[in-house]
């Protein structure tokens, strides 16, 4: 049954201690992503239980309330409650801690990759056409409208650093102009053609200091470093230039201090922290093989619960940009998505209550056709609990099998029926064959691990139950696998 999302996202605010206790709200493409200024506020119960929410994750000041593929018409509909970003801020200090700081981190990458990712997966996928198109032979090789459709899949790749500036700015509350200028000289021609010579052993310096030959484009870390010094650059600027001059000395003092910073000292950091994360899940793989991906299928559901799994967008991007295609992560996603749509397939096929079944069904589809998983997790797997072991032992074996199969992705679009194109290799007819085994296997594997474990249905007279809270026992019948 559709549901009223006016009332939903209103119920939600209220669970959140009102709009005055809301300090910033985004969404990805399931999830509202909420930054409160108090948590104690939170009614959490309350939240878990609104009929239409999925599920719930809470760390610290960020709440993310998942809702699933009707995301947007949620998020509309708080913002037609007011706009959480007026509201003043909190002003008391917070204590910091490792994990305060390691949160924080991860909030600052999440908020600010999530709104980039459409641009992102339909960059990759016009990519992916222009592929096809060339293997099929439809244009001659080099022909202007293959290179025209590449160029229109890699602009959002080619100017990532100034699109993440930009997200960043909205993150860190500073202006979004000065942060698109100064990603901008990072991806400059005249720039771009200067980096190039030093990389040749050219000396390139700024004001006597040495400049470090460094590639920008299609990077994310340095971009959103710079954009977080600049938003304590801009506040410490506008504290020292006088009123009648900040029209004009303000953002030229911005400039000319963050974007030199930028050059010489973040640029190469950003690049080696990405390079260092690259490193080290590469070199997993490199030693373990197939036994990485494996585990990585069986474990992601549990990183997708967490928000982890955006920590790997960044490294996924790099390798596909230095390599033209990434074997471990994106390959496991393959096992962990469908894997969840064949368990909410078999939930469907077994459960007593009409609307767990739509719901089941709903989000199956969700998770093998399109590739978005969230619904299968927590509207399914999380909820009745045993179908999502089913799901962590199917992604283990199915990742297993893209790993032996050596299958990579040429894109970063999330792996489901639609989007499976892009782990076909050219040079590989083969690839094809191990793509649908893994498809299938998925499928069909934790349709029948779920109807072994049973789950635990809800009776058709219970009201909806939260995607979170355990069912207990006196509410609920077992549902046999026999």
């Amino acid at each position: 049954m559709p549901k009223n999302y006016a009332e939903v996202s209103h119920a939600i605010v209220d669970a959140l201690g009102g709009l005055n206790n809301i300090e910033a709200v985004t969404h990805c493409m399931t999830r509202l992503r909420f930054v409160v200024k108090d948590p104690s506020l939170i009614n959490s119960p309350t939240l878990k239980s609104i009929d239409g929410v999925m599920g719930v994750v809470h760390n610290d000041t960020q709440c993310q309330v998942i809702i699933g593929n009707n995301v947007s018409k949620a998020y509309q509909e708080v913002l037609k409650l007011g706009t959480p970003n007026a509201a003043p801020s909190s002003t008391a200090p917070r204590k910091i801690t490792l994990k305060g700081i390691g949160a924080g981190i991860l909030d600052a990458l999440v908020g600010t990759m999530s709104p980039l990712i459409p641009a992102i997966i339909g960059g990759s996928m016009v990519k992916l056409l222009a592929m096809i198109l060339d293997m099929a032979g439809v244009f001659e090789k080099g022909s202007s409208t293959l290179i025209i459709l590449n160029v229109i899949g890699d602009g959002a790749f080619f100017f990532l650093p100034v699109m993440v500036a930009a997200s960043a700015a909205l993150k860190f509350k500073t202006n979004m102009s000065l942060a698109i200028a100064i990603a901008g000289v990072l991806v400059h021609p005249n720039f771009v053609d200067l980096m190039a010579k030093a990389a040749q052993g050219q000396v390139v310096e700024f004001a006597a200091i040495p400049v470090t030959a460094v590639k920008y484009t299609y990077t994310v870390i340095p971009a959103l470093v710079m954009t977080w010094i600049l938003s304590h650059i801009e506040r410490g600027v506008d504290h020292i230039t006088p009123a009648v001059t900040k029209n004009f000395l303000k953002p030229m003092l911005i400039v000319l201090i963050a974007a030199p910073i930028a050059i010489v000292f973040i640029g190469p950091l950003g690049i080696w922290i990405g390079s260092g994360i690259s490193a080290v899940v590469y070199t997993v793989h490199g030693y373990l093989g197939w036994l990485s991906v494996a585990i990585m299928g069986a474990i992601w559901p549990l990183l997708v619960m967490t928000g982890m799994h955006r920590v790997f967008t960044p490294t996924i991007i790099q390798t596909i940009a230095e390599t033209g295609k990434e074997g471990m992560v994106m390959p496991s996603e393959i096992g962990a998505n469908l894997s969840l749509g064949g368990s909410s397939l078999a939930v469907a096929f077994r459960t007593k209550n009409r609307e767990l079944r739509q719901t089941a069904l709903a989000a199956a589809a969700s998770a093998i056709i399109a590739g978005i998983s969230e619904p299968a997790l927590y509207g399914v797997a999380v909820r009745l609990k045993r179908p999502l072991i089913a799901c962590l032992i199917s992604g283990f074996i199915c990742g297993a099998v893209a790993g032996i199969g050596g299958l990579a992705s040429h894109s970063m679009a999330s792996p489901g029926l639609f989007t499976s194109v892009q782990f076909f290799d050219p040079t590989n007819p083969m690839s094809i064959v191990w793509v649908a085994a893994v498809m299938v296997l998925s499928v069909v594997l934790s349709f029948i691990l779920t109807l072994i474990l049973g789950f635990e249905d809800i009776p058709e007279s219970e009201a909806a139950p939260t995607s979170a809270s355990p069912l207990s026992a006196d509410t609920v019948k077992t549902v046999n696998a026999n």
